[in-house]
């Protein structure tokens, strides 16, 4: 019996995608050329968006909200899974790093079924809850600028339905939020700190972080 999730080193976790189900080629292709982005930083594990597609499904997802496109690796994941008559909003505002995701998009025959909205994405979740798209989407996708994690979660909450998925990247911020703060420690830092001891007692939703990525915090609306 394992009491704790063992450490993945690159050596278990190579194995572990080697024994996973093949990643899309042009997917494989999306992350050899965002590794080399002096941002490649930002881009979700494979194993996230595996996650993220096995959810859609399970769930039968039509609309998926995303919150940070970046260079397009999970929205092209998503809406490879999804039906053709898919809807996804994804929101970003740069213009460089999305036109990369357009093109991923183009080449995937994919691009019919996105929205991209350049703006602040509280701007585009207020816009689309105005719109009357409230608790209308299946699967949510929260991975962009941090300190407004829980304003995109609570947009979120309002336009997902009953029985939707939220999911949410880099709630660990590689393990910072496990210390104490420190004089010098960003912002983000506490206000994950709080959000995620705020998570644990919300009863609108139904709460588990997986030791995925930097950690991927899902919840499902009750």
């Amino acid at each position: 019996m394992s009491v704790h999730t063992p450490p993945f080193d690159a050596e278990l976790l190579a194995y572990l995608r080697r024994h996973s189900r093949a990643e899309h080629p042009l997917l494989a292709q999306i992350r050899r050329e965002t590794a080399g982005h002096r941002m490649g930083k930002m881009a979700i594990a494979p194993e996230q968006a595996e996650m993220l597609v096995w959810l859609a499904r399970l769930i039968g997802a039509r609309r998926y909200l995303e919150i940070g496109v970046f260079t397009g690796y999970s929205s092209t994941a998503v809406a490879l899974a999804l039906p053709e008559d898919a809807q996804l909003d994804c929101c970003d505002i740069n213009v460089s790093f999305t036109e990369h995701a357009r093109r991923y998009w183009q080449a995937a025959g994919i691009e019919h079924k996105i929205r991209l909205h350049l703006q602040p994405a509280l701007i585009t979740l207020e816009q689309l809850l105005a719109a009357g798209a409230g608790e209308s989407y299946d699967l949510a996708f929260i991975d962009a600028d941090k300190e407004p994690t829980p304003q995109y979660y609570e947009r979120c909450l309002q336009l997902v339905r009953r029985g939707g998925i939220i999911a949410i990247d880099n709630i660990l911020l590689g393990g910072r939020v496990a210390r104490p703060l420190q004089s010098d420690s960003p912002p983000a830092v506490a206000v994950l700190q709080q959000f995620n001891a705020d998570l644990a007692l919300d009863e609108r939703v139904l709460p588990i972080t997986l030791p995925l990525g930097d950690g991927l915090t899902l919840l499902q609306k009750l």
